[in-house]
């Protein structure tokens, strides 16, 4: 393991001498989280944010109205974690949707649920979800330094031989050469993923210089390209109530849900999209397809009654008119086209056998994928901090004394639907709580 290089003298940062506390890494919801709470432990806090604005990722999830959690119970959440789902229990247990929940009602926030355990402040506004974190942190006495880009985590060796011979954390260094000291020091600075909000890969590399692996960062819940020519002529057409199964390029079912997508001008996007595109991180998108069932309510033999009897009501209609009542209309034409069928013959000259291609076309709409888009389009980034380094109850490092790593820097994705949001803020409270216990003099794994 690579020791990082130490600054011979790194000038004082803001707020002058070392304090006997925590210093939190970014101001993103696992970062307001742990300040938060460590400041309730009565431990003094110090947060830095690159940008002038806390929580600005914060502020664009679920399109402004912010998904802060998922009302499940601990096994349900962990069940939606597609990455590492099983290192987020421990924090999860101890601070779950429940927590969450009662955390911003409990400082004025209402909140509502809707459809599938989705919980959205009542107000649909995410500014709201980041006012709490901001009011919170001034009655807290939390000091905020904005506009500080931290570069590194200062380290010594740990005193007599203490924590198994491992380096502690004392502190941050800017990118500046100021200096930040602590007694803890907690890594929340996201991920790859809307760079232009201050996740440029940061946390990462100040990881590896510590010794910490970094799994390969690659796009999740993104949208999919698609190299047919039909597609783009859907663009804007979102189907509701449809199957999605993802077949990886070696041929492999890699995921199947029911719900809404949405065709675009580069291929398919939308929550089954989404969803999907976790579950193929990693596997190889060379002759990938989505196929699509469009009728999962009907088996075959039920769809094909349901074409005759709309055959039968306008048996001199052209093909693409008597399929109008089952398709929206952008969608008759391709579809006829892929059962390769002429949409000018008539509804009563369809034989048994075209009429079984129709509906196969209908219950397997079958779109190639080339890829995702760029990592920068996604909203999650998939890979991060290899957790097997990281304690799961304290998400304290194993590579290093007295520091904690939380949120979408952690290998942990999910799927959406609040549960990235609780991943944050789960593993947000548990580093700030066991942070704050390692400033006042905790010991342990992680500082616990």
């Amino acid at each position: 393991m690579t020791r990082p290089s130490r600054a011979s003298a790194p000038r004082r940062g803001p707020g002058g001498a070392r304090p006997d506390g925590v210093v939190v890494v970014g101001a993103g919801a696992a970062g307001l989280m742990a300040a938060v709470t460590a400041a309730s432990e009565g431990c003094p806090v110090t947060v830095v944010e690159r940008n002038r604005a806390v929580g600005r990722k914060l502020l664009i999830t679920g399109k402004g109205r912010c998904n802060v959690t998922n009302d499940l119970p601990v096994e349900g959440l962990v069940e939606g974690i597609v990455r590492n789902g099983r290192f987020m229990y421990p924090s999860l247990s101890g601070f779950g949707s429940g927590d969450i929940m009662r955390f911003f009602e409990d400082r004025g926030l209402p909140l509502e649920r809707e459809r599938g355990g989705r919980v959205f402040p009542a107000s649909s506004s995410a500014a709201d979800v980041a006012a709490v974190f901001v009011r919170e942190m001034g009655r807290l006495g939390v000091r905020l330094i904005r506009g500080f880009r931290a570069a590194s985590v200062r380290t010594e060796d740990a005193p007599g031989g203490a924590a198994g011979g491992r380096r502690r954390a004392v502190g941050i260094i800017g990118s500046d050469g100021a200096e930040i000291g602590s007694k803890a020091v907690v890594l929340a600075t996201g991920g790859v993923t809307y760079p232009a909000t201050g996740s440029t890969g940061d946390g990462h590399a100040m990881a590896r210089a510590l010794g910490h692996k970094v799994t390969e960062l690659r796009p999740s819940l993104v949208p999919m390209e698609s190299p047919d020519d039909w597609p783009p002529k859907l663009t804007g057409l979102t189907l509701k109530n449809v199957t999605l199964t993802m077949v990886d390029g070696s041929g492999r079912p890699a995921y199947k849900g029911m719900g809404e997508l949405l065709f675009t001008h580069f291929g398919l996007s939308g929550p089954l999209v989404l969803s999907a595109s976790c579950h193929m991180v990693g596997r190889g998108y060379a002759g990938a397809k989505a196929v699509i069932d469009l009728k999962p309510a009907l088996d075959m033999g039920t769809l094909d009654a349901r074409i005759v009897r709309d055959f039968r009501a306008r048996p001199n209609a052209g093909l693409a008119n008597a399929l109008g009542g089952l398709l929206p209309s952008a969608l008759v034409p391709i579809a006829i086209a892929l059962s390769g069928l002429d949409p000018a013959m008539k509804a009563n000259g369809v034989t048994r056998g075209e009429r079984a291609r129709i509906a196969g076309t209908l219950k397997g709409l079958t779109v190639n994928v080339s890829g995702p888009r760029p990592i920068d389009e996604a909203i999650v980034t998939s890979g991060g901090v290899d957790v097997r380094e990281v304690d799961p109850s304290t998400m304290g490092s194993k590579v290093i004394d007295g520091l904690y790593i939380a949120g979408e820097l952690l290998d942990v994705d999910a799927y959406t639907g609040g549960y990235n949001l609780t991943v944050a803020f789960s593993s947000g409270h548990s580093a700030g709580l066991a942070a704050a216990r390692k400033a006042m003099g905790g010991s342990g794994v992680g500082g616990a």
